[in-house]
């Protein structure tokens, strides 16, 4: 188990990733990260080992630089587990906003224990348009839940850009943090990594 992740370390696993499902070796369906490594290192940053963490079906960056375990996340990707990584403290769902009023659930329990630690879900823009996603926001700021709420936006739900859904975004409170960022799928060679950040 390697005690940092780092940059290459993400495009690196899901470029091997990527070459498995590719040969056929990897008969499940896979959603790949991909363009989002750095704002990911800026936020695992602030989440301590003993923290929740709630993700999506696009979960593999997060289970790396939150348990970073890569061998066992290949395992489960392996057994068609890709979009239901399951461990101590990291849950995913692959129900659009699935885990939102889940994380809420645990971030109060936390409160009510005392607890020091903290919970992070992280959703996608199309969950953003959910209303499980108002309705969590909205419970975790009037009871002022340890719970922080990251957006990715890849500009994409369902393969349908942003601009033909609304186009545009919400302020949100401080108990959300969202980012953008272009998508880099590990489908260029390992050699053009930097080029694309460029």
């Amino acid at each position: 188990m390697k005690k940092k992740i780092d940059f290459v370390d993400l495009f690196n696993f899901e470029f091997k990733v990527k070459e498995e499902f590719e040969a056929g070796k990897l008969p499940y369906p896979i959603h790949f990260s991909g363009g989002n490594e750095l704002q990911l290192l800026e936020i695992f940053k602030q989440i301590k080992k003993d923290d929740w963490v709630f993700s999506t079906h696009r979960s593999h960056y997060h289970y790396l630089l939150h348990k970073k375990n890569p061998k066992k996340l290949m395992k489960k990707i392996r057994e068609g587990k890709s979009m239901h990584i399951f461990d101590k403290k990291f849950f995913t769902s692959s129900i659009v906003a699935g885990t939102c009023a889940i994380a809420v659930g645990v971030a109060l329990a936390l409160k009510l224990k005392n607890s020091k630690n903290k919970v992070w879900c992280f959703i996608g823009d199309g969950a953003e348009d959910n209303g499980h996603f108002y309705e969590a926001v909205k419970y975790a700021i009037g009871h002022d839940l340890p719970i922080t709420f990251i957006i990715e936006d890849n500009d994409l739900s369902v393969d349908t850009p942003k601009q033909f859904r609304h186009n545009y975004n919400v302020d949100w409170p401080d108990k959300v943090i969202r980012y953008s960022y272009k998508r880099i799928y590990p489908h260029v060679q390992t050699g053009k990594i930097v080029e694309a950040y460029l």
